[in-house]
């Protein structure tokens, strides 16, 4: 059997769902290219997109709900100056697609931008970082009932205190095709999978919760028995540990942050403000700052969406732009930002493959992929020793930042209260305060566990949501501020 070049064999799939049903083919594309840019503009693309998605969930050891769905449509785009003319439809036609390219046409104004030439069409060239499975046919229904099912079983035979299991099966299976003003012709097919388990743990009266779950672009195959015992094992134990709980002391002490997930407060406090839209606009605490020291020396950030099979990875964004391994922060020196095709032609600076949107119905922007800190030098248990009092957190929930001010809010779903270097007992109610620019000041050790989440972060941003990655290695802040319940 001879098998096709990977990005050729993309764009076969592309083209078998979303051009030939329809009677387009590359033809139909340049000409509603053509039609955008008889008026002047700086750039135009036309998005394609088929998303074939499928949940599954687990309640009081039933299976109580399953999903379907399907969705495709196309987005057309204009881009003048800073402005940007935007239509989508469901509708995947000649007639749709023309309307919808006269539509946006009408941003032009004559003067202010250039005339693009249509060019002629060109594939992209880009890698495979995951096989371009249909996730969803890996496992059939009952399969996936029994993994559920499985879940519970597990959850449950831990610790006679687990006394309610919720468990969560997603699989989506979803292709792109990118065709832009410069002939540029990219395509991509996306597996994405999750699983989820939530347990509820009661002692005494008191009841506290722990999470589980990961995922990644392959097959649900990937959730073997073991994969699915460390994710019964983690939620189980955040829940047990809660139950053993004390209110959190409040004041400004010495923060321990784990490795892996924790990794979110990077994301949040620090790689929302180095996205380029904010940048160019000067309303992120990063503006103007490139080559200027940001964070303590061995402060390493990437982003970096070529990880093979990760959550956040991309084998093109969704301009058609190859993903990179993007260094942000370098010994703490601020190197560079995250870039979508727009901000970075009006900054003047190259594309960083961070064109991404949550779906054909809506604007490319510049997004995050997987955002780390590299590791360092020093152990883990090195790192809790040096502790004096202060406090050691391990997990967070939910948290929130101020773009401009770099001002963010952190809840720790399980975090540990440390005095003369060793865990005195956990606590419940920790937030954590803090300035992101300031807080990457005051990193003093940095370990040697970098480690990326298990698969389930997703990202908001402007009411667009996408899948992505946070990973770090242990990390000590001094003076950090925690708010408190003690």
């Amino acid at each position: 059997m001879i098998s096709r070049e990977p990005t050729l064999e993309r764009l076969a799939v592309a083209r078998s769902l979303l051009l030939e049903p329809f009677g387009l083919d590359e033809t139909v594309l340049a000409r509603a290219l053509r039609t955008i840019g008889e008026h002047r503009i700086d750039d135009a693309d036309l998005y394609f997109q088929y998303t074939r998605s499928e949940g599954w969930s687990l309640e009081e050891g039933i299976v109580k709900s399953g999903s379907f769905s399907i969705d495709q449509g196309v987005g057309v785009r204009a881009v003048s100056g800073e402005k940007t003319a935007f239509a989508y439809s469901d509708d995947i036609s000649e007639a749709a697609l023309l309307d919808a390219a006269r539509t946006v046409r009408t941003i032009a104004a004559a003067g202010q931008s250039r005339r693009v030439k249509v060019g002629p069409p060109q594939v992209a060239s880009s890698r495979m970082l995951y096989a371009p499975t249909d996730p969803i046919a890996t496992l059939d229904s009952a399969r996936k009932v029994e993994l559920l099912e499985k879940v519970e079983r597990l959850a449950r035979a831990r610790d006679p205190r687990i006394v309610q299991v919720m468990a969560g099966l997603a699989a989506e299976y979803d292709v792109v095709l990118v065709a832009r003003a410069d002939g540029t012709v990219a395509a991509d097919v996306r597996p994405l999978v999750r699983l989820s388990v939530t347990v509820i743990a009661e002692q005494n009266g008191r009841r506290e919760i722990g999470t589980g779950g990961g995922g990644g672009r392959f097959g649900l195959g990937y959730f073997h028995d073991g994969v699915i015992a460390g994710y019964v094992d983690d939620a189980v134990k955040a829940a047990l540990t809660n139950l053993e709980s004390r209110p959190a002391p409040a004041g400004e002490m010495t923060v321990v942050l784990g490795p892996g997930w924790p990794g979110v407060l990077l994301h949040e406090a620090v790689g929302h403000g180095l996205e380029g839209d904010f940048n160019r606009k000067g309303s992120s605490a990063f503006s103007g700052r490139i080559g200027q020291r940001v964070a303590a020396k061995g402060v390493t950030v990437l982003d970096d969406g070529t990880l093979p099979d990760r959550r956040g990875s991309l084998n093109i964004d969704d301009e058609g732009h190859v993903t990179q391994c993007n260094v942000l922060i370098e010994d703490g020196i601020l190197r560079g930002y995250i870039q979508d095709s727009l901000n970075a032609r009006l900054m003047k600076v190259k594309p960083t493959g961070n064109g991404r949107r949550e779906s054909y119905a809506h604007v490319p922007m510049p997004r995050m992929t997987n955002t780390y800190m590299l590791g360092g030098d020093k152990s883990p248990e090195e790192i809790v020793a040096s502790i004096k009092k202060g406090l050691y957190a391990v997990n967070f929930g939910g948290g929130q930042v101020d773009i401009t001010s770099g001002k963010f809010v952190f809840s720790a779903s399980e975090a540990y209260w440390v005095e003369n270097g060793r865990i005195q007992y956990p606590v419940k109610g920790a937030t954590l305060i803090g300035n992101g620019p300031d807080a990457l000041t005051r990193v003093s050790l940095i370990g040697n566990d970098m480690r990326l989440d298990s698969g389930v972060g997703t990202c908001g941003k402007e009411g667009q949501s996408v899948p992505v990655g946070v990973g770090q290695p242990t990390l000590r802040i001094d003076g950090l501020t925690v708010g408190g319940t003690a």
